[in-house]
């Protein structure tokens, strides 16, 4: 069974510069860069009718379309050993986290029992292996400090399905796409 994420897609333009980042680092797992997306909402498995309803509950959410800047990297967690390489969105628009908001809403019209945290915008870039270079990765961060890509339009929405391949990176699909409108 897949496993379920809402998500925004990344112009190539954008996924091109995020991935020219990738590199010069070793115990890192890269993102593919036909890989690269903001997750919105991470689901899990769920079954097809589950998916009808989420899907049903997703077709409801109304924001304006609105433009996300790409910019600066950074590590996840912020204390301790790092596990995630991020691209950041600068100063975020509102109605990203409009839309987050509204997603969470409506998929908990479905009875949905999701992981509440918070929200932190960003685009991963690679996952790194408990044994990296920790001077080589403050390298990397200080030589990206003051990445930029372009600011790109956000216009939909997607349900997205992720589906592991030993050995690989998983394989994402977008199952429904949903357009952002007043």
């Amino acid at each position: 069974m897949p496993r379920l994420f809402t998500a925004l897609a990344l112009p190539e333009t954008v996924r091109t510069e995020i991935a020219a980042l990738a590199g010069g680092l070793e115990d890192v797992r890269w993102t593919p860069p036909d890989n690269l997306h903001l997750t919105m909402r991470y689901i899990g498995e769920t079954t097809p009718e589950r998916q009808e309803a989420m899907a049903a509950a997703l077709a409801r959410v109304r924001v304006e379309p609105f433009i996300l800047p790409v910019a600066g990297v950074g590590v996840f967690p912020s204390r301790g050993p790092a596990k995630v390489l991020w691209v950041g969105l600068g100063n975020a628009h509102t109605r990203l986290f409009q839309l987050r908001k509204q997603v969470d809403e409506a998929l908990l019209s479905v009875d949905l029992t999701l992981d509440v945290h918070r929200f932190q915008p960003h685009i991963t870039l690679g996952r790194l292996n408990e044994h990296y270079d920790s001077k080589a990765l403050a390298k990397l961060l200080a030589r990206h400090a003051t990445f930029e890509a372009p600011p790109f339009r956000v216009s939909e929405f997607h349900l997205m399905a992720s589906e592991l391949q030993p050995g690989r990176a998983p394989v994402y699909r977008a199952e429904r796409t949903f357009p952002l409108a007043k």
